[in-house]
């Protein structure tokens, strides 16, 4: 325990790269997709909002994520381990999340709404499709 292992910083680096994705990813259905769906599915404005909750549980879980990150590299083995437990319960949370928004969103986009660029943020991980 409290050991520096060559990986850590390679996992630590990952793991940045992969909550900016997510961040990035829900920012663009937030700003995007579920405003577009909304104008074609004005009934599923419950759905969104507990959609759009779940991204701002997801971000601050995130946020505690990139801190203890910043904290590892100089104390590797306690602060790896919160990131360990933090990531364990976003997995939790990402798995329902996941569960929820296939079952009730996914009919709605598979009948198709209208591109604006929203799928460009959605999709494509990165700030604003570019």
């Amino acid at each position: 325990m409290g050991q520096h292992r060559p990986e850590d910083g390679v996992l630590v680096t990952h793991c940045l790269a992969f909550c900016a994705a997510l961040a990035s990813h829900h920012r663009g259905e937030d700003t995007g997709m579920f405003a577009e769906l909304l104008r074609e599915r004005p009934d599923l404005a419950k759905t969104v909002a507990n959609l759009v909750e779940d991204h701002e549980m997801i971000a601050s879980i995130l946020a505690r994520v990139v801190e203890l990150a910043d904290r590892a590299t100089g104390s590797h083995g306690p602060a790896l381990e919160a990131i360990d437990r933090e990531l364990d319960g976003l997995a939790a949370i990402m798995e329902s999340h996941f569960n929820y928004e296939e079952r009730a969103i996914s009919e709605a986009l598979d009948a198709g709404i209208p591109d604006t660029g929203w799928s460009d943020r959605v999709f494509r991980f990165r700030e604003g499709g570019h």
